[in-house]
């Protein structure tokens, strides 16, 4: 085991709900099997913000930061497949191989794991630990910082794959904040279309265009029903994939799925939905499926995953993410833009935190 003894890393640290500190903790041990790994970028997720300022964690303190992807600066005893500079990204989920749903490489489905920047500390700061089984090699022509990228991603992507989209399969996204982005990404790369992209943010929509999407709507100004049997010659969508996590969006998206359609829910829900029984009864005649989404697929001994998909989508250049991000902050004034993401006082897509260079 390799001990740190008295040195120090910066962190942001969630001491309570609303109670982030900028401190200095120890730096965390290398324990065998896992490796210590230099945080390059760490992404802000949506789930963040209600961790940090509303709904709390699991313990206190913690640190949160799931979203991550730097370079091996420590192996400990018994690590064979990475060493101190290789470049990595991580699966946060930490699974304990104790569980049915784990033999099948499902470990989003298992009971009882841990979790980096949850239940355990994660990426808000300068260093992590890891096990080896959870790292995955960031290909040479990847930026880290579109590696701190790949766990939405893959959870966009593992959306796409649940809904089963098929070539030319029409689609309505609602909701354009990253993952809602990045699905579309994905949907391009599968030949679906036509993609209809709905968000009330100009300035999200705008992005939408700028990554090549036409077809795209501000939802406050246009009746989406409407829009939707026009480009569907009035059948409606075969998938809708709901990215919001509000009730509009989730009920518009049920609403606009045609028979046998199906719709996925993927954003994290803000507030209780409540259906109207002439809608449910609408979804029953139809015959629509509903997919839930939270994670995605990860392999420790097979090269075709979610993570890997991402990874190589990247390094061809058929998924581009550099333009969803808005803001790049150093660590040191981390709490100022989750603060800012939490009020919502400027636009933002994707958020990265960066320790300091030293």
């Amino acid at each position: 085991m390799s001990s740190t003894e008295d040195k120090k890393m910066e962190a942001i640290v969630l001491h309570a709900v609303g109670d982030l500190r900028y401190e200095q903790v120890p730096v965390p041990d290398v324990e065998p099997g896992k490796v210590r790994v230099r945080i390059g970028f760490c992404g802000v997720c949506g789930s963040d913000i209600p961790r940090c300022f509303s709904k709390g964690t699991y313990h206190f303190p913690t640190i949160c930061g799931h979203e991550f992807a730097g370079t091996v600066e420590a192996c400990g005893d018994g690590v064979q497949k990475f060493q101190p500079g290789d470049r990595v990204a991580v699966f946060p989920l930490l699974w304990k191989d104790d569980h049915a749903a784990c033999e099948q490489g499902k470990y989003a489905q298992s009971d009882g794991y841990d979790y980096l920047g949850s239940r355990s500390d994660g990426g808000f700061t300068e260093f992590v630990i890891a096990p080896e089984r959870n790292l995955i090699r960031v290909p040479d022509n990847v930026s880290l910082e579109e590696a701190a990228m790949t766990e939405p991603a893959a959870v966009a992507l593992h959306a796409v794959r649940r809904a089963n989209v098929r070539l030319g399969d029409s689609v309505a996204v609602f909701g354009l904040g990253p993952i809602g982005l990045m699905v579309a990404q994905w949907l391009k790369a599968s030949g679906a279309g036509p993609v209809l992209l709905f968000d009330i943010q100009p300035e999200k929509l705008e992005i939408a265009r700028k990554l090549g999407f036409e077809n795209t709507f501000d939802s406050r100004s246009c009746d989406v029903n409407e829009v939707v049997k026009q480009h569907t010659d009035g059948h409606g969508v075969h998938v809708a994939i709901e990215a919001a996590g509000v009730p509009p969006t989730m009920l518009a998206a049920i609403e606009v799925v045609r028979r046998s359609g199906r719709v996925v829910l993927l954003g994290n829900p803000a507030a209780d939905v409540t259906l109207p029984a002439a809608l449910i009864s609408q979804a029953m005649r139809r015959e629509i499926d509903m997919l839930g989404v939270w994670n995605s697929d990860f392999s420790v001994y097979s090269d075709d995953d979610d993570w890997r998909t991402v990874l190589a989508a990247m390094s061809s250049g058929i998924l581009n993410l550099k333009p969803l991000i808005t803001h790049r902050v150093p660590l040191v004034d981390g709490i100022a833009a989750l603060e800012m993401m939490h009020q919502q006082s400027e636009f933002f897509t994707k958020v990265l935190i960066h320790p300091q260079s030293k």
